[in-house]
């Protein structure tokens, strides 16, 4: 069953479109707030997004754009839902990476088309359901880490954390790229916040082996089998 995220503030439309989703056998996820969006988004990667324009803390213009920035979720086809119907605002729209653009009020029949047209030619969105390294393994269905046999509980954050380190093994990423990548460029948190979830990210993983997360002094973060810099 495919699965279509609506992020809009509005709780009535929100739950028109959830019902009128659902009758066409879609499952169906109703997020209000914007700050939360990115992080659903990627928790259960959707095939098709119905994205707001207007949305408290965040719009759904930046939200569009940060999730264009997102590698694992940018394919995703978004399909803005706005009031405004100026040119110029659905240029804007288009410009950062919506797919399609359709102006309140709508009739359903016709969302219900477009959704189905975006879905058809949206591409495969989880083309990776697995990262490696050494003994670690993450599934990126279940969300689930193990080292080894054994099961690695991690939090969101330090879920995402190790995701990015994973994917490009041995590259080092920089604190501003990993406050700007796994927090969000409107989220406003400390450069050392990210040393605070490395330290909770080693401890989780080194229970059950070596520690392979690398501290590049002066730098950044990075995984490898090399032995790491404490700074």
């Amino acid at each position: 069953m495919a699965l279509v995220m609506v992020i809009e503030d509005e709780e009535a439309l929100g739950l028109m479109l959830k019902y009128n989703l659902e009758k066409e056998g879609y499952e169906v996820i109703v997020e209000s707030r914007g700050a939360k969006a990115l992080g659903e988004v990627e928790k259960y990667a959707p095939s098709v997004i119905l994205l707001d324009w207007m949305l408290p803390e965040i719009s759904g213009v930046e939200i569009c754009k940060l999730i264009r920035a997102k590698p694992d979720i940018k394919n995703i086809p978004i399909i803005m839902l706005t009031a405004k119907g100026e040119e110029e605002d659905k240029v804007k729209g288009l410009s950062a990476g919506a797919d399609d653009y359709v102006t309140k009020p709508f009739s359903i029949p016709e969302l219900m088309a477009r959704v189905k047209a975006n879905m058809r030619r949206a591409p495969e969105i989880m083309t990776v359901k697995e990262l490696k390294f050494e003994d670690i393994r993450m599934d990126l269905v279940t969300k689930k880490v193990y080292r080894g046999d054994n099961y690695i509980h991690l939090g969101p954050t330090e879920f995402r954390l190790l995701k990015m380190l994973m994917e490009e093994p041995k590259k080092v990423f920089s604190r501003d790229f990993l406050l700007k990548n796994v927090w969000g460029i409107n989220i406003y948190v400390e450069t050392r916040t990210v040393d605070v979830h490395i330290r909770r990210l080693r401890k989780s993983l080194n229970e059950y082996g070596p520690d392979y997360i690398r501290t590049v002094r002066a730098t950044g973060y990075s995984i490898d089998t090399q032995p790491q810099e404490e700074e």
